[in-house]
C-alpha cells in the first residue's frame, strides 16, 4: 500500500479561503433559511406549496390552532424573507408563495418538503 505525504503547515501561517463573489449571497440565503427554520413557518410553507389557490389567514388560524396575531407574525417573517405575497379581499388577507421565487429557492422548498407529511394531510391546509 502506497503512502501519501501530506504537506506540513507552518505554525502561524494561515491560508486565505475563497468567499462567494457576491457578498449579499450569504445574507440573502441566511434570511431565507432563518424564515424556514421555524416549525410553524415550515408547515405554513408546506400548505402554501400544495394549495391550488391563495390561502386565507383564517384557514391558518384554524389549522394551527394559533391566534391571529401569532399567525400574522409568522406570515410577516415569511413575507420579509420574500417567500410569500399577500392580497386583501374584504376583511381577510390571502397568502400564496411568491410568484417571483428563484428556481433554486423552489427546489430548496421542494427538497425540504419531499419528506414531509403525505398528501392526505393537504386537505387540512386550505378550504376548497
Amino acid at each position: 500500500m502506497a503512502t501519501t505525504e501530506l504537506p506540513v503547515r507552518q505554525k502561524g501561517r494561515c491560508c486565505e479561503l475563497a468567499l462567494p463573489a457576491d457578498p449579499g449571497w450569504a445574507v440573502e440565503n441566511a434570511r431565507l433559511l432563518r424564515a424556514l427554520a421555524d416549525p410553524t413557518r415550515l408547515a405554513m410553507v408546506w400548505c402554501l406549496r400544495r394549495a391550488e389557490a391563495p390561502v386565507c389567514i383564517c384557514d391558518f388560524t384554524a389549522t394551527f390552532e394559533l391566534g391571529q396575531p401569532t399567525i400574522s407574525h409568522h406570515m410577516g417573517k415569511l413575507k420579509a424573507a420574500g417567500l410569500v405575497e399577500s392580497e386583501k379581499r374584504g376583511l381577510w388577507i390571502y397568502y400564496r408563495l411568491s410568484r417571483t421565487l428563484a428556481p433554486a429557492t423552489l427546489r430548496l422548498i421542494d427538497t425540504l418538503l419531499a419528506d414531509g407529511p403525505d398528501a392526505r394531510t393537504a386537505a387540512r391546509c386550505a378550504c376548497p
